[in-house]
């Protein structure tokens, strides 16, 4: 968490606690820093908070480990609070970098918005036909095309159908078996 969050475009930018200004002094402007912000930059940045979310929920299990169920017991008032107080400055901690998180990935959507591929084209959909880009060929070649995908139906319909005798056949073999017994 040592870098500071880019800001949206239009929001005013905001500066780390040490470089807060005193009264009657001007801000340094940051105008140059935030240009120079790239996506890589926000993923790293993402990735660093993603860590910091993990850590803080191990914190938070940990916590809850070791804190014992009322069974009877009267534990002290001042360890409960104490526990309590932990866990609710780790929960709103994780509320925190949790909306970062989404201004992280808001941010680099946005930044990103130009780029040819999308993520959804990258990787296909299991069962999803992939969209081949043809270029422009003669019929020879889009007619052994239409052969080679024939022969491949041809052979997965042959593969199913052997599947399923198979499929018999153990079930048959299985049932002997169980009835020999």
């Amino acid at each position: 968490m040592a870098a500071s969050l880019p800001q949206k475009p239009g929001m005013p930018p905001q500066l780390p606690p040490s470089a807060a200004s005193a009264p009657g002094q001007q801000p340094l402007p940051q105008q140059g820093a935030q240009r120079e912000i790239s996506p890589v930059f926000l993923c790293r940045i993402g990735q660093e908070t993603v860590q910091d979310i993990v850590t803080r929920t191990m914190e938070i299990f940990q916590i809850t480990r070791a804190t014992q169920l009322p069974n009877g017991v009267t534990q002290s008032h001042a360890m409960y609070q104490d526990r309590f107080g932990k866990l609710q400055e780790h929960l709103r901690q994780l509320a925190l970098l949790f909306r970062k998180l989404r201004l992280l990935y808001e941010r680099c959507v946005e930044m990103t918005s130009d780029l040819q591929e999308g993520p959804a084209e990258l990787v296909p959909y299991a069962g999803e036909e992939l969209p081949v880009r043809v270029e422009p060929c003669s019929p020879d070649v889009h007619q052994e095309r239409r052969e080679v995908l024939q022969k491949v139906r041809q052979k997965n319909q042959e593969l199913k159908v052997l599947m399923d005798q198979m499929r018999n056949l153990l079930w048959d073999v299985n049932a002997m078996l169980t009835l020999r017994k």
